[in-house]
């Protein structure tokens, strides 16, 4: 039987982790090319060890030398940088795994996109700038992008043989995060330990604080109009403590198709790396009857402006996207820094998105460029944005 050709970028990751459980519970069905991490070499090397990859990269130059040693004596190549992520998508793969975190991960997703790969997207911030751009090269090269976050993998299952023009509505649930009960008052002094535990999930931190602000909810609001082609008003969040609908479809008829499961993302990752065929998972069983019920709250915008502001990036459409992503990851990053309060964060992306509005890089063809340009402005926007939120801070 021929291997399948799999590469997997973000593999020290906890989406890479879940990617390479599966894959290596099925050694005799795949052969893993190119593996990528972050500065963790350590895991990274010892990953591409131990599924004999052929490549495995770092993002970063300076752990190059690190990661030659701890691959010294194996036939494994190495490299480092953005190029060289780029060089190891572009290598040919049938099926590559797209979860490198934030902007950085567009590249290397167009570049396997170019090869006419299958390209599981858990990278959501690449829908989120370039959602047209991604989906046009798709399209140009006989490519297929499958979604890997559980909600827009479960509107894609609801979806099998329906017609979209027949589609009333999407709901994408939320669990709330780690402050779903806090006082609004309480949220205003919430500290970085408070933000990065999750109630449901086993995540890595800046998506667990991205979920306790709902941030992440509100790129998985531009995603699905992006990825679906659903217009704004027909996205819906809704707060589900539970986590186990991941999302619900409407129909004109009335209809509403729900995916349950539970919050395990080897789900979604397994639905889209065995895809179009379905196969045995190691993930829990649902028992309805211990579960006893199923809970739902309309998200509140006051205190998730986050929601509030993703509607306005997808009425604005066109490159704003990338400023709203931008601009998120700076304030994050400003948080975790302890620059800025919690609250803080949605302060900074409204900033931005004002001080962006009418700046003529907005109205630019999309390419990786001018994505890459705007994605620049906006980090330097932001940190302004930061900086005179810390500045008052202490005075």
């Amino acid at each position: 039987m021929t291997r399948r050709r799999v590469s997997v970028f973000g593999a020290t990751g906890s989406i890479g982790g879940n990617t390479l459980d599966l894959i290596g519970r099925a050694r005799d069905r795949f052969h893993v090319v190119a593996l990528s991490g972050g500065r963790n070499v350590k895991l990274l090397a010892q990953l591409a060890r131990d599924f004999d990859a052929e490549i495995a990269v770092t993002a970063h130059d300076e752990c190059l030398p690190a990661l030659r040693e701890l691959l010294s004596g194996s036939a494994i190549a190495c490299a480092a940088g953005e190029a060289a992520l780029v060089e190891a998508a572009a290598r040919p793969a049938d099926w590559v795994m797209s979860a490198i975190v934030g902007h950085a991960g567009l590249a290397p997703g167009m570049a396997a996109l170019q090869q006419g790969t299958t390209l599981a997207l858990a990278n959501k911030e690449s829908l989120v700038t370039a959602g047209a751009l991604l989906l046009a090269t798709a399209r140009s090269h006989g490519a297929k992008i499958l979604p890997v976050d559980s909600e827009h993998s479960a509107v894609f299952q609801a979806l099998i043989g329906e017609d979209i023009a027949a589609v009333e509505r999407i709901i994408i649930t939320a669990s709330g995060g780690a402050f779903r009960d806090w006082p609004l008052g309480k949220m205003a002094r919430a500290t970085l330990a408070d933000a990065s535990s999750h109630p449901n999930w086993a995540m890595g931190q800046r998506i667990t604080i991205d979920s306790a602000s709902l941030f992440n909810k509100a790129l998985e609001l531009i995603e699905t109009r992006e990825f679906f082609g659903i217009p704004p008003d027909r996205i819906e969040p809704l707060i589900h403590p539970e986590s186990m609908i991941h999302a619900m479809v409407g129909f004109v008829d009335g209809a509403l198709m729900a995916h349950v499961g539970p919050p395990d993302m080897r789900h979604a990752i397994g639905f889209a790396l065995n895809w179009p065929n379905r196969r045995t998972l190691p993930v829990a069983r649902l028992d309805f009857a211990a579960l006893g019920q199923f809970t739902f709250r309309a998200p509140d915008e006051v205190r998730y402006p986050a929601l509030r502001l993703a509607r306005e990036v997808m009425q604005a459409g066109g490159l704003s996207g990338a400023v709203f992503n931008a601009a998120k990851e700076q304030a994050l990053d400003g948080f975790i820094a302890g620059q800025i309060g919690f609250l803080d964060m949605a302060g900074v992306v409204e900033d931005t998105l004002t001080r962006l509005a009418g700046d003529s890089v907005l109205r630019a063809t999309m390419t990786l460029d001018s994505v890459a340009e705007t994605d620049h402005l906006a980090r330097i926007a932001a940190a302004e944005a930061i900086a005179s939120r810390h500045t008052k801070g202490q005075a």
